[in-house]
């Protein structure tokens, strides 16, 4: 069988995949469509390694967790067999690793904005190869809910305005009525007296 072996790298990451094309539906013999293992390095931290469906995973809690911080929400995501958890941290991006065999003690990697971006460069370059014939697709994008977007915005950027105006309208209609004082009508006499005097 032809082994294939793809290699992205990024300054601080590098991605690499292995897998073989997929002959039972006559692939061509550069195109991968099996994935049988995957390795990850990120600089200071252990090698990461697994099978297709952990890739998969990884890509699930990436994507959304990246489009939220880009909308500057702070938002954690775990995959479907909580094996992956990624969340924010002091330092940038907290990354939680449950391993699927026993006696593993989860592991926990730290990644600041750069890395994060590196990572995901890696990942969109592996997504987007013509060569890899396999759809490793991140959940689809919905809108994000207002409630969402209102929260990451301060209460006084939200209602600063209006409660300065209705404050404003407040101060001056009290000044108004503090200092107004009723017009004196003099006594003007009517048509009729005025025929009276003339005569």
């Amino acid at each position: 069988m032809n082994n294939l072996k793809f290699r992205y790298d990024q300054t601080s990451v590098r991605l690499e995949i292995e897998g073989l094309p997929d002959s039972s539906i006559g692939q061509d013999k550069t195109k991968l469509g099996i994935v049988s293992s995957w390795r990850l390095d990120l600089v200071g931290s252990p090698q990461l390694e697994g099978r297709r469906e952990h890739l998969q995973s990884l890509i699930d809690v990436v994507y959304p967790y990246v489009r939220y911080r880009l909308s500057g929400i702070s938002k954690s995501f775990v995959d479907k067999k909580n094996q992956i958890k990624i969340t924010s941290s002091i330092f940038g991006t907290k990354l939680l690793l449950t391993s699927s065999q026993a006696n593993t003690d989860p592991l926990t990697i730290e990644l600041d904005d750069a890395e994060l971006s590196d990572l995901l460069f890696c990942l969109d370059s592996f997504r987007h190869d013509p060569r890899v014939e396999i759809d490793f697709s991140p959940p689809p994008f919905t809108p994000l809910p207002r409630s969402e977007l209102l929260e990451r915005i301060p209460f006084y950027k939200r209602f600063g305005a209006s409660l300065f105006g209705i404050t404003c309208i407040a101060v001056a209609s009290m000044l108004f009525l503090t200092f107004y004082d009723e017009p004196q009508y003099q006594n003007t006499p009517s048509p009729e007296q005025k025929i009276k005097k003339s005569l």
